[in-house]
């Protein structure tokens, strides 16, 4: 008799696939065959209703839009009031499905939008004509999440149709039914969900979005958003509760309105979280010193906790940047409006005093919730401009009592940062310059000034001061951690070192301060930016954490994020625990926020991730579409990664990655060397490795994946060697003694694992 599947699995199946639950639909699923399987199967089944799991549906008829008392349920969001309502996922009534309030007991779990649960109904008396809702539901177990999307683009065909992948790494299509097109057209992006169990052939698909043009303006932002499953939209009740909000009034905030703060941001922000000043310290025992202030938007005023709101932002975790618009963690009237330190604006903030010595060094801090007023929006090349001689009509009355100060504490702050040693990695950050029809026009590198570092600095600063206080306050916050490297990236890093002419020495406690001489060697040398690449690839991912393991990267022992609760959900948390620790206001860290910390970390961290591989899937797509006219143009690059299949090249005038299939290059077998991360040609002995210049040619560049196929041509400023002709069909060879000593020497060792 077949195995059959577990109660559990039993559940997960039907929640997935609410509309095939029938028994036989189960015995298909499942591959269940023989009658003695089948009969074991009813008494499983007999089993788990007689629990209260299962309800067994007769063929009978039913009054319209009555629900059975056991059903599969999807959370779909909080009301204002901050109530959680669910629906039903079997609905063959008319009309819309009945609303279904959830009434959690003690020692539920918190369900967020979107999950799929085995709920209890209980049926309620609706008085008068719209009261809401129809149901009670009551958990009886938890089921996971809703299917994962599909997205991709709809071929249409008479039968329905087929969805094509999207993704540079899928080639699944799928099969959707003429009752599942859901009305799309042929060439339309979509998005879809699986719909039904997998039998031969290609699986089938339902779709549930049809989402425009692949190819229209701005849509390529739009694919990832759909594609990484980032909410785009905010439900009613938290769009209600941001647009009901007024501003803040003093109560017993610390009045800093005489201050003479300023923002420095990108020329093109929408949203200002933090201010900055700068002034001498009058105190004669700290001659040369300076006090530094840093103001950061009262977000806490108005996201409270266990608000709908506040369950949003939590479920976001940050903002998402893409080059034609943001994703907001929080909707625009408050991003945008009363959390943002506008000019000349009352604005309420969280705001940190803090004594530098000449040095740079914090002598003190001290946090206070106050309210302040903006004297002017500046961006960074602005003020970068008035410090070096040039400034303009809104900098000049600004330039010696409030700029000259500011960048006076900030060379104190880069002594002691030297004395420091963070890790100081060069990598150029791309800028990507679209119209307003959302074509991209140019592809550059942004500028650094000072202004950015000084203002990056200070938030360091004011990190390190909130870490600090809530250790000493012994509350409960989020550190930011940022471990040291695993002894094999350490190795492979030092292999690259060595292959390149340079030394990571043994034998000693890894410190920032080794990382940066070996980074200080490769300097202004033809293997500058590959150290650089390698070091940072050689670097553990840095995340939240209730526990303080500290930050390696930044050479610190306690750090938090404290400086934009707008647009990162960690800040929110710090800034709730100043308010907790020193009794500010009803507003602070609640007990659920305390029980749920270490599951909010987790949360926040792989929203985190969840971005940033939103971010650079948009990137590859916006730049493949700005190479897609140059196809056959030759570029010069340096191999950024090696696998079994082919060599990734990362080209110097974009900054783009493409790929060379080994089977392009030569007539000739290549071995890989996982441990060298090197590819060898059998005949010549051509060793091809991580680091090495080569000039290659752009043979396709494919806008909807962003997937760029590259043809190799030189590798380091030399021709590709002819293979050896061979006789008959006789086995590659192993490389020879003499080409593995000359493959050793050119060599660019990288371990790609992250």
């Amino acid at each position: 008799m077949d195995q059959l599947p577990s109660k559990a699995q039993i559940l997960d199946w039907i929640a997935q696939n609410p509309s095939l639950s029938a028994k036989r639909d189960i015995v298909r699923a499942f591959g269940i065959k023989g009658s003695a399987a089948r009969i074991e199967l009813k008494r499983l089944l007999r089993e788990m209703e007689a629990e209260g799991a299962l309800e067994k549906r007769k063929r009978t008829f039913t009054p319209q839009g009555a629900l059975p008392p056991v059903s599969v349920l999807e959370i779909v969001g909080p009301d204002a009031q901050g109530d959680l309502f669910a629906r039903p996922l079997e609905w063959a009534g008319e009309g819309e499905p009945p609303r279904i309030l959830f009434v959690a007991k003690k020692g539920d779990p918190a369900l967020a939008q979107g999950e799929r649960i085995l709920a209890r109904l209980t049926e309620v008396e609706v008085e008068g004509e719209d009261e809401g809702h129809t149901h009670e539901a009551r958990l009886i177990r938890r089921l996971g999440g809703s299917k994962p999307k599909i997205l991709g683009i709809f071929r249409a065909s008479d039968d329905g149709g087929r969805i094509l992948p999207i993704d540079k790494g899928e080639d699944k299509e799928w099969r959707v039914a003429r009752d599942g097109a859901a009305g799309a057209r042929d060439g339309e992006l979509v998005e879809a969900e699986q719909a039904g169990p997998r039998r031969l052939g290609l699986p089938l698909a339902r779709i549930t979005a049809r989402l425009g043009d692949p190819a229209g303006p701005r849509a390529v932002s739009l694919i990832a958003i759909h594609q990484h499953g980032i909410p785009d939209s905010f439900p009613d009740a938290v769009l209600a509760e941001a647009e009901t909000a007024g501003p803040a009034p003093m109560a017993e905030r610390e009045d800093l309105r005489h201050l003479p703060f300023v923002t420095i941001d990108p020329v093109d922000a929408r949203d200002r979280d933090d201010a900055v000043l700068a002034e001498p310290d009058p105190d004669p025992q700290n001659p040369g010193g300076h006090i530094l202030w840093v103001a950061i938007a009262d977000v806490a005023h108005y996201v409270r906790p266990g608000s709908a709101l506040d369950r949003e932002a939590r479920r976001r975790g940050n903002s998402t940047y893409f080059p034609d618009r943001v994703v907001p963690m929080l909707p625009d009237a408050l991003s945008g409006d009363l959390c943002s330190l506008h000019q000349e604006v009352d604005r309420p903030c969280m705001a940190v005093r803090m004594r530098l010595s000449a040095q740079g060094e914090k002598l003190s801090h001290r946090f206070t919730r106050g309210m302040m007023r903006s004297r002017a929006s500046l961006n960074y090349a602005q003020v970068q401009k008035a410090q070096d001689g040039e400034p303009d009509e809104t900098t000049a009355p600004l330039l010696e009592t409030i700029i000259r100060p500011l960048y006076e504490a900030y060379a104190a702050l880069r002594h002691a940062r030297a004395l420091r040693q963070p890790l100081e990695l060069d990598l150029p950050e791309r800028r990507i310059e679209l119209s307003d029809e959302g074509r991209v026009l140019s592809v550059a590198f942004r500028d650094r000034f000072d202004a950015h570092r000084l203002i990056e600095e200070f938030m360091v600063l004011a990190n390190v001061a909130a870490a600090e206080e809530l250790v000493r306050l012994r509350r409960p916050l989020l550190f930011r951690v940022h471990e040291e490297p695993s002894a094999d990236k350490l190795e492979a890093l030092r292999e690259v070192a060595e292959a390149s002419g340079f030394t990571l020495a043994k034998g000693q406690v890894l410190k920032t301060a080794h990382l940066n001489r070996l980074l200080a060697q490769a300097q202004g040398t033809e293997f500058d930016e590959l150290m650089n690449i390698t070091t940072l690839r050689s670097m553990t991912q840095a995340y939240y954490h209730p526990e303080n393991f500290g930050h390696f990267g930044l050479a610190l022992r306690s750090y938090a994020h404290f400086t934009s609760p707008i647009r990162r959900y960690s800040d929110l948390i710090v800034h709730r625990a100043l308010i907790l620790g020193h009794g500010w206001g009803d507003d602070g860290l609640s007990a659920q926020d305390i029980e749920m910390l270490e599951e909010t970390a987790k949360q926040i961290s792989d929203t985190e991730r969840r971005s940033m591989a939103a971010e650079r899937d948009t990137t590859d797509r916006y730049l493949a579409s700005w190479l897609a006219d140059r196809v056959g143009a030759e570029f010069t690059g340096r191999i950024s990664g090696v696998q079994r299949f082919g060599l990734f090249v990362k080209l110097d005038e974009s900054g783009a990655d493409g790929l060379i299939p080994i089977r392009s290059v030569g007539r000739e077998f290549f071995h890989f060397d996982p441990e060298s991360q090197t590819l060898m040609g059998s005949d010549t002995g051509l060793v091809l490795g991580i680091g090495q210049r080569v000039t290659v040619r752009l043979a396709e560049a494919v806008p909807l994946t962003g997937g760029l196929m590259l043809e190799l041509l030189t590798v380091e400023d030399r021709g590709l060697p002819a293979p050896k002709r061979r006789r008959g069909r006789s086995a590659p060879r192993k490389p020879g003694r003499e080409a593995a000593k000359a493959g050793k020497v050119k060599r660019r060792v990288l371990r790609t694992r992250r």
